[in-house]
Parts: C-alpha cells; sequence; structure tokens
C-alpha cells in the first residue's frame, strides 16, 4: 500500500510516517517503478504500536529501544514493565508538585481578593505575587 493508504489506515498524516521512518523507528519501505513507497500491511501493527507506547506515556527513543530489542529476537516486556514503572513514578512525583501548586495558587487567589489594586507599586510590580512584607 502506498503512504497516503496507510497514513489513513493508521489514522496519521503521512508526514508522520516520514518522520518515523527518518527515526528508525520503521523499516525503509520498498520503493515501485514509480519511486513511490510501498509499505506491507505489517507497516499498520508497527504504527499502532509507536502510538501505544507515545498514549502510555513513552518518549519515541523509548519506543525505539523496544522495537530494537524485538528485531534483535528479545522478548522486550521486562523492558517495557521497567519504562512503565518509571513513568509512574514520574506521573505520581509531578501530581505530588502539582498538589502543592494547588495550594500556593488557591492561597495567592484568596490573597487577590484581599488586596486593592490601588495599593500596588511599581516597584512590586503585582502585588498578589509579590513576596509579602
Amino acid at each position: 500500500m502506498r503512504i497516503g493508504r496507510a497514513a489513513e489506515a493508521a489514522g496519521v498524516p503521512t508526514q508522520t510516517i516520514r518522520f518515523y521512518e527518518r527515526r528508525g523507528l520503521l523499516p525503509p519501505p520498498r520503493r515501485g517503478p514509480n519511486g513511490y513507497r510501498e509499505y506491507e500491511a505489517s507497516i499498520l501493527t508497527r504504527l499502532a504500536f509507536i502510538r501505544s507506547g507515545q498514549a502510555a506515556g513513552l518518549t519515541l527513543v523509548e519506543v525505539a529501544s523496544i522495537l530494537d530489542l524485538r528485531r534483535d529476537g528479545a522478548v522486550p516486556c521486562a523492558r517495557v514493565h521497567s519504562l512503565l514503572l518509571s513513568k509512574l513514578d514520574d506521573i505520581r512525583a509531578r501530581q505530588r508538585e502539582l498538589a502543592v501548586l494547588e495550594v500556593e495558587l488557591e492561597g495567592l487567589i484568596s490573597r487577590s481578593v484581599r488586596l486593592d489594586p490601588a495599593d500596588c507599586t511599581d516597584v512590586q510590580i503585582c502585588h498578589i505575587i509579590a513576596p509579602e512584607d
């Protein structure tokens, strides 16, 4: 199948397929006599895998490492498990940071209701977020 048909079937733009090829995530396609890319149906499975990996928070470099393991004959499940645990740890840390930020923002919003804009000075720029004296 040609790139347009592959892109439509996978739900991605043709530029995405070309980008994945340049990054080594997709094998180089066969070229027809006219120079057009000709893809095997298996490309759709690989595109779906790449998109699923990204949806799980994996970077393209991480997805490529999984594909490399599979290409080399290894079963990448342990690597995927490790990557997903790391992503979960990152998300939990980010959630804690966001919870702290939420409290800080609520405090600033509460403060903004109590402050009079007329009391704001040029030095403070904005007394809502300026440090309290």
